[in-house]
């Protein structure tokens, strides 16, 4: 069996990766957008106030519950950035119902759970949970502050910043401090809204899988049946621009190791 690419509706598709090396499946769903300084923040956010709890799981300690019952499933979400885009992942692995001490549709339940992770999120009085909003607004905050903390990752991050500067790659993945305080839990829930209608969205399924029962599992799913077809085209392979001057930046601080960052185009 092969790797199977199967396009469920335009702009969505279901990868099937099959595989014996491992005892357990993984699912995961990654929702790909444009990297914009006016959205880099609130996409950041909303990945992770997602993992809080969702309709059907509504606390940490619900979603902590249901994984246990699926034999000690694991789920975890992020955000990365890929080249122009930022991508919002979502994981959920579970263990091969070969390896159940009775046959359980293990992969289906798993399917459904991250499905309603990430598209049917705690709702309150029409938008996301506020309390919710305010912890992970605070928690981000924490993430983006203490990027310095770790000098080698910090003179990366800022080499990249200079080199594409007032260009999306230049962009911090986790957003910015000064745009975390004017984010309320009305502005982020229309945001996520937008997310859903426009992302790329890309389902991968890997392990010791059955093909056809992937895909009608992943077509007959009804929060992905409710998704409407979108385009993609914001995905584009861009020549890097050849900079003729080299530009040097220095950063003084009180350390004892200096960390130097050199980066080239490459011919």
């Amino acid at each position: 069996m092969e790797y199977q690419k199967i396009q469920i509706k335009e702009g969505i598709n279901l990868h099937v990766i099959p595989t014996n090396k491992f005892k357990t499946n993984l699912l995961s769903i990654f929702l790909t957008l444009p990297l914009t300084r006016e959205n880099v923040t609130k996409e950041a956010l909303i990945s992770a106030v997602l993992r809080r709890g969702s309709m059907t799981y509504p606390t940490a300690m619900d979603l902590s519950i249901a994984l246990e019952n699926m034999y000690g499933a694991a789920f975890d979400c992020g955000i990365e950035k890929m080249g122009d885009t930022h991508v919002l992942k979502f994981y959920l692995e579970t263990i091969n119902e070969e390896f159940l001490p009775a046959k359980e549709d293990v992969l289906t339940m798993a399917m459904n759970m991250l499905c309603d992770i990430v598209f049917h999120p705690l709702i309150e009085n029409g938008i996301f949970k506020e309390e919710y909003v305010a912890m992970e607004k605070q928690n981000l905050k924490q993430i983006i502050e203490g990027k310095i903390d770790n000098k080698a990752r910090y003179a990366m991050d800022r080499c990249i910043e200079e080199m594409y500067k007032n260009k999306p790659y230049g962009l911090y993945k986790y957003g910015y401090v000064e745009d975390l305080e004017s984010i309320t839990a009305s502005d982020l829930y229309h945001t996520y809204l937008d997310i859903i209608k426009t992302a790329k969205m890309d389902i991968f399924v890997s392990g010791k899988l059955d093909i056809a029962k992937v895909q009608e599992m992943a077509q007959t799913q009804e929060a992905i049946q409710n998704l409407t077809g979108r385009k993609a085209d914001f995905i584009k392979n861009k020549t890097l621009e050849n900079i003729q001057t080299p530009q040097e930046i220095t950063e003084k601080m009180d350390i004892t190791q200096g960390k130097l960052v050199m980066r080239t185009k490459c011919c």
